[in-house]
């Protein structure tokens, strides 16, 4: 089903002469009243007045994730505080979060383009919607609730954890779409068997899964556990959250971009220069509607690729190839951004600690894992066996406060972790091997 048949089944002239309107407005805009912006165009030589064509994009600088940080917390919004009803962050890796802001009009858009991911996965007024993401600063709970809401479906809104209650809730319930990250949908499944609940009884026919890779094995491994077709859905917090793009159920070949709020290209992440449909680069989104926080250029470091032919399902909006991983070193754990910095600046609040440490993320069935080696010092190693776990419980705790995430804290004693006289090997992916 198509949400909004109008704008998502627009002629590629008729999108591409909406998308130049709303351009052009959001770049005045920017250059008038973000500070941040003004500056940027002008080192550029590039001024509002020059954007007479969606080529003429290219001409634009970009934004990067350092900018938010470097203009945090609100040094990028483009509406008076009191106009911005919303505000989300998401983890950086100085320790403070890259911080985003919603308008009413922006919250009403959101809402819109979740219902139209919504409709993409066949939900219907009829559905009842278990979303598992988290509510909160992350943008995922809320993000889907909205839409649900916007769609007329009934939402439950359960967020993350307690995964027994969440299997009798969905048995109860009779949910029939699930929302949540691939990892956690098998987990959910595992649980239900321990349970002595067949996954494939529930009503579920379709899922929503995002907030981390995955891949087309996945994919299988998810829609056999739980009888039902699994989707994959795109976004971030500093575009607008969930619901930049989605797969359509009727191809399940790519994700819509919603063209007529976004504009999308693909960059060499070396160079910056642009890559035609169908290579392999990092994706660059624009905002064209976004009121209170819009972004131009903004480089995603998500890697992938873009297709502009016909889908069956009949939108028009090109797809984008599922993510393949990112030209940064971040980490996603459980739909968590974890960048090794992070770690570090937290395992340095702790003096027993040498500055030698090493992360090891593992997959334990269908649950990401994280495993922090870090020395200790020769007097802390020489503790009792005791003393050493109350201070692996301590780092574990600071983890799991500071960046949201589980993480399994082991000490290693002095000299263990290999020294490199390059970059040191901080992380070790098993997931990838």
């Amino acid at each position: 089903m198509i949400y909004n048949i109008e704008f998502e089944t627009l002629p590629r002239e008729a999108l591409e002469a909406i998308q130049l309107r709303r351009l052009k407005n959001t770049v005045e805009r920017v250059y008038a009243v973000v500070p941040f912006y003004r500056k940027k165009f002008d080192e550029a030589g590039v001024k509002p007045e020059d954007i007479k064509t969606l080529d003429d994009l290219k001409r634009l600088p970009f934004t990067t994730k350092q900018d938010l940080r470097d203009n945090y917390p609100f040094g990028l919004f483009a509406v008076p505080m009191e106009n911005v009803v919303r505000i989300h962050a998401s983890s950086g890796t100085t320790g403070k979060p890259t911080v985003v802001g919603y308008t009413a009009r922006d919250i009403q858009t959101w809402a819109e383009l979740m219902a139209r991911a919504l409709s993409a996965a066949g939900a219907t007024r009829g559905d009842i919607i278990h979303n598992a993401y988290g509510y909160g600063l992350f943008t995922g709970g809320l993000g889907v609730h909205y839409g649900a809401e916007k769609l007329g479906a009934s939402v439950i809104p359960i967020s993350g954890g307690n995964t027994k209650r969440q299997i009798m809730i969905m048995r109860d319930f009779g949910a029939t779409i699930l929302t949540c990250t691939p990892s956690y949908a098998l987990h959910l499944a595992e649980v239900a068997r321990e349970m002595g609940v067949d996954p494939r009884s529930l009503k579920l026919k379709a899922g929503l899964f995002g907030a981390e890779p995955w891949s087309e094995k996945m994919r299988q491994e998810i829609e056999e556990a739980l009888d039902l077709v699994a989707l994959d859905i795109y976004g971030l917090s500093e575009i607008i959250g969930p619901g930049v793009s989605v797969e359509c159920i009727e191809a399940k070949k790519g994700l819509h971009i919603f063209e007529d709020h976004f504009i999308a290209e693909i960059i060499d992440p070396e160079t910056g220069e642009n890559l035609p449909y169908g290579e392999v680069g990092e994706l660059v989104i624009t905002t064209i509607t976004k009121e209170a926080f819009p972004m131009i250029r903004y480089r995603t470091r998500d890697i992938t690729s873009l297709n502009p032919e016909p889908c069956i399902c009949g939108r028009t909006h090109i797809r984008m190839n599922r993510v393949t991983g990112r030209s940064d070193d971040m980490l996603i754990i459980r739909g968590v951004n974890v960048f090794p910095s992070q770690i570090e600046s937290v395992l340095m609040e702790i003096e027993e600690v040498e500055p030698h440490y090493q992360l090891i993320v593992d997959r334990e069935g269908s649950l990401d894992t994280l495993t922090v080696l870090v020395e200790v010092g020769e007097q802390a190693f020489s503790d009792e066996v005791r003393k050493l776990q109350e201070l692996e419980k301590k780092i574990e705790k600071n983890i799991k406060e500071y960046l949201g995430v589980s993480a399994k804290v082991k000490l290693v004693e002095p000299k263990t972790i290999a020294r490199s006289e390059g970059k040191a090997q901080r992380v070790i992916d098993k997931r990838k091997l």
